[in-house]
């Protein structure tokens, strides 16, 4: 998918050559990423489990 915005593109090339970089392997690109968190010492936010409900949300499409 091509954009007219320079942003998206520069973004998208960003990712594609971090991916590259480790070989499109999804689990490499995790752990990398794991690792890099872990090494700011930044926290990360953690949400409480919220079960899904099985109510259909106010915002579902029509049919």
């Amino acid at each position: 998918m091509k954009t007219d915005d320079p942003i998206v593109d520069e973004i998208r090339a960003i990712r594609n050559a971090f991916a590259a970089r480790h070989d499109y392997d999804v689990e490499r690109i995790f752990a990398v990423i794991k690792a890099q968190r872990k090494e700011s010492g930044r926290k990360a936010v953690k949400y409480p489990f919220r079960p899904a409900s099985r109510e259909t949300p106010s915002w579902s499409l029509p049919e």
